[in-house]
């Protein structure tokens, strides 16, 4: 068991290989294949409609696809039983665009959601709803209800939520969706915080280009407790990019890449 789980560790976090799927006779995704490695960010990026969400929901097991395969953890997803999906859930943090927070639960029980289904014991978990919500700069809304809360800051609890059981994935399902310019850079600060503390693996959705160049331009500085461009116009190594138009992959590759793309349709969504 021990070498089984070194295995999966050593390979792809997450895996697809010729995934359709269509609904009402319309082609949502159209044999989709990419891998995202341990430690990397992976930006998906693409025209409304295009099919990004329901490639989230195909990753978390939440629907199956058509044909194709999905290995998250080197594990087929597509044919597991709703007990085996929700045993490979428990290693992933999922933030969904509109938080997704239970409005009958103040925040402390709605991030510690996840603990009490366990069963982790009450000072354990309190313990670990509070260090979530000072990572995302909320300790002090703790005892407050979603509907006290702004939508920057039920998107923070949410990731709260998501970071809490220290997951080896984590799925970020458009996190600054409907948010203004600023809010948007603090929950961008907040993913790139994640990404370069705790180097967890991630897919994110993202509508914004702009937010999506700031992850990938930026890194968190520990000592100023913020977000810094990377000197001499840098990028990070780890976050890289993937384009869905009209269900298929047209672009995947590095950041350096996307943006010297010579391809016309490219170069038009990114103008």
């Amino acid at each position: 068991m021990a070498d089984e789980q070194q295995q999966r560790q050593d390979g792809p976090v997450l895996e697809l290989k010729d995934v359709s799927i269509t609904f009402d006779r319309d082609k949502v995704l159209n044999g989709v294949s990419f891998v995202v490695q341990p430690g990397e960010t992976r930006v998906l990026l693409g025209p409304a409609g295009g099919g990004k969400s329901v490639l989230m929901k195909l990753v978390n097991g939440l629907i199956k696809p058509d044909t194709g395969s999905i290995k998250v953890f080197g594990q087929e997803i597509t044919t597991m039983t709703e007990a085996q999906l929700f045993e490979m859930r428990r290693r992933v943090g999922m933030v969904f665009q509109e938080s997704a927070l239970f409005d009958s639960m103040n925040v402390e029980d709605n991030v510690a959601y996840r603990l009490n289904e366990e069963g982790t014991a009450t000072e354990e978990a309190h313990k670990r709803v509070q260090e979530a919500l000072d990572f995302v700069e909320l300790g002090k809304a703790i005892t407050k209800f979603p509907a006290e809360l702004s939508g920057g800051m039920r998107r923070r609890v949410s990731i709260a939520r998501a970071i809490i059981t220290k997951p080896d994935l984590i799925l970020y399902d458009s996190p600054t969706g409907g948010l203004d310019p600023i809010t948007s850079t603090t929950i961008v600060q907040l993913v790139v915080k994640q990404r370069d503390v705790s180097h967890t693996t991630a897919l994110m959705i993202t509508h914004r280009l702009q937010d999506a160049f700031v992850l990938a331009t930026h890194r968190f500085d520990t000592d100023k407790n913020e977000m810094q461009p990377i000197p001499d116009h840098g990028v990070d190594e780890n976050t890289k990019f993937l384009v869905l138009n009209g269900g298929k992959i047209v672009f995947d590759g590095s950041t350096l890449e996307l943006t010297h793309s010579e391809d016309p349709w490219l170069k038009s969504y990114l103008s």
